[in-house]
């Protein structure tokens, strides 16, 4: 860019700068020799470090990036690729993004753009979880009453037959209360969305509900597994229920173990958080858009999960699991969605990341809270 006339240069980099997609120009030795704001601001470097730096040395290693703008100056055309992941220790290791490679037009440099997945494909998703989750309320409430009530009586029922069965028969009656209590077990799956009573809602420190939930996992189902924590100490208070959000955490640890099995000899979960500003949605019936700071991950290294199934992972009935109801992930999606956050599970071989976004405890007098309890 710097051969072009001064108002040209000037004119260009103007422009560069308003696009809120990263923007590089690579040289003919995979140097960047430009970059726009937004590049600069999600590589966290500014163009005159970039100058110092070939591509390969920002990017991680042997990323396909690399071959992606070999090939569009060795042809001169230009190339995509989606779901690339560009995560490096400087930047953050969850840092998916589509790529689109270009050459220049004159010398040997390329363009090279990204779109890193945002926020509001994640909400819309979201938003379809919701309303499944409503639909799934209806007919718990509807189960509760036309289902339990019946069921109680047919289990009675074989109870009294058991006492005058014969050895054989006594098998049957037995299998028949046997599968009455699991038919109760799934309704009350079903209750648990139809709840309707007023949650109370608080200022919560996330890092002890984490802590609990590893205590409670590390004592049964992940006893075998490896924690890591890597939290942020400064973190803010959540607003939410204690209990609710306790639940949210022990599905998604518990699903992460199962992911990884128990045969794993290196099995890890890993739990962070981080405060993200610049994240808000915007909520019907209120005119402010809500932040949502505040990313709490649950990451496995186990076999990951295919790119088809994760954007149906919270709808109901959805499992990868032979024995699994497929309600779990739902009603984390319901919860989640009643204290007004986002969750997206990040998917790679050896790295499944569940992300969840929520807003932080505002004070009465309108400001953020220091720390919770």
């Amino acid at each position: 860019m710097t051969d072009l006339p001064l108002d040209r240069t000037a004119r260009a980099e103007a422009v560069l700068n308003v696009l809120p997609l990263p923007v590089l120009i690579i040289g003919p030795d995979d140097r960047v020799t430009d970059a726009n704001v937004a590049a600069e601001t999600f590589f966290l470097m500014s163009r005159a470090v970039f100058g110092r730096h070939r591509l390969e040395e920002i990017l991680p290693f042997g990323s396909p990036v690399l071959a992606l703008v070999r090939e569009a100056r060795r042809t001169g055309g230009s190339f995509n690729e989606y779901r690339i992941d560009l995560g490096t220790p400087r930047i953050g290791s969850d840092r998916v993004a589509d790529i689109f490679v270009s050459h220049a037009g004159e010398g040997d440099h390329v363009v090279l753009m990204l779109q890193e997945k945002t926020i509001a494909e994640k909400i819309d998703r979201q938003l379809t979880h919701r309303g499944a989750a409503r639909s799934i309320s209806a007919l718990g409430s509807m189960l509760a009453h036309e289902i339990k009530n019946p069921l109680s009586g047919i289990r009675g029922a074989a109870q009294l037959l058991e006492t005058t069965a014969s050895d054989e028969d006594r098998a049957l009656t037995q299998l028949i209360c046997d599968e009455a209590d699991r038919i109760v077990t799934l309704v009350d799956r079903f209750e648990d969305f139809a709840d309707g009573r007023p949650m109370r809602f608080e200022a919560l420190n996330i890092h002890g509900i984490l802590e609990h939930v590893k205590r409670l996992a590390m004592s049964g189902f992940a006893r075998h597994l490896r924690f890591v924590e890597n939290y942020d100490p400064s973190l803010p208070p959540v607003f939410g229920n204690r209990d609710q959000l306790i639940q949210v955490f022990l599905n998604l640890v518990k699903n992460a173990a199962e992911a990884i099995g128990h045969d794993s000899l290196e099995g890890e979960i890993e739990l962070t958080t981080a405060y993200r500003p610049g994240v808000r949605m915007a909520v019907p019936g209120n005119p402010v858009r809500v932040a949502l700071p505040l990313e709490i991950c649950v990451r496995d290294n186990g076999p990951g999960i295919s790119l088809d199934l994760q954007r149906h992972l919270f709808e109901p009935f959805v499992t990868t699991k032979a024995s699994g109801t497929g309600l779990g992930l739902a009603l984390v999606a319901k919860i989640v969605g009643d204290h007004g956050g986002v969750v997206e599970p990040d998917s790679l071989p050896r790295r499944t990341t569940f992300r969840v976004l929520m807003p932080m405890h505002i004070a009465r007098d309108g400001r953020a809270s220091e720390s919770g309890r």
